[in-house]
């Protein structure tokens, strides 16, 4: 649900050609490259990114181990009506929402249908956070940091950093923290603190503002895997912009 998208072959061939140049010059040059060529400020996509994960929302097998583990928090319900209703209360929150890119916050769910499952007095709150997180970790296929990823931040260490991640927050900061990648940035700003995702510009306007950037977003790099989420919007912002498998090129961080 919370992936990238792919990129067209019109774009492959056309797209990125001033960053390809770009980083030619900066290949290998690190840091002080970065700012001889007035890059003021990066900002990441997380998953596909920086975190190559694997998830699978669709198996039977996920909802089986979500509701074993409700049984013990007093919530009763089949692994089939759990499947079904929380596809459905999502499908729900999504087409309800005035966004033209909208999303959820996924823990919310959860608590509604604790709520109207449980055998005896819970704090659905507080149940929403935890059965989101079993839900995920019930979910989770793969995860780890690219190692190309951790060493291209590390190219501009004392630049300003941040992430703009189509996640939700209530798992995604924890994974973050996890695998070691979080302190790396200033901040990051996930789709579910705000109802809205990639590629609604207001989510690169955020991150420009808050890293003083608002009037130089010329000085500004997002990198990320998909050509709609993370290149489109920030060229029409007027920011730098580039594939990361394109950054790992030519900062030779290639496998």
């Amino acid at each position: 649900m919370w992936g990238g998208k792919s990129i067209s072959e019109k774009y492959e061939s056309e797209a990125g050609e001033d960053e390809v140049t770009l980083l030619n010059d900066l290949a290998g040059k690190g840091e002080e490259v970065f700012k001889s060529c007035q890059i003021k400020g990066v900002i990441f996509d997380c998953y596909q990114t920086l975190i190559d994960i694997d998830t699978d929302e669709h198996r039977l097998e996920t909802y089986e181990v979500v509701s074993r583990w409700l049984a013990y928090q007093g919530v009763k319900i089949k692994p089939e009506k759990l499947w079904d209703t929380y596809m459905f209360k999502v499908k729900e929150r999504m087409e309800d929402s005035r966004e033209i890119y909208p999303e959820i916050r996924v823990e919310e769910i959860f608590a509604e249908i604790c709520r109207e499952n449980s055998v005896w007095k819970i704090d659905e709150k507080h149940l929403g956070v935890e059965t989101s997180r079993v839900f995920r970790a019930a979910s989770i296929q793969k995860l780890r940091p690219f190692p190309q990823s951790i060493e291209l931040i590390e190219q501009c260490i004392n630049i300003p950093k941040c992430i703009i991640s189509n996640g939700q927050r209530v798992f995604s900061e924890l994974e973050l923290r996890f695998l070691g990648l979080f302190d790396y940035f200033d901040f990051v700003i996930f789709s579910s603190d705000v109802g809205y995702k990639k590629p609604d510009l207001r989510l690169f306007m955020s991150a420009l503002k808050k890293m003083g950037l608002e009037l130089e977003p010329n000085c500004v790099m997002s990198i990320g895997d998909s050509y709609e989420n993370e290149i489109l919007p920030a060229r029409k912002l007027g920011m730098r912009a580039m594939r990361i498998e394109e950054a790992w090129k030519h900062f030779d961080l290639t496998d």
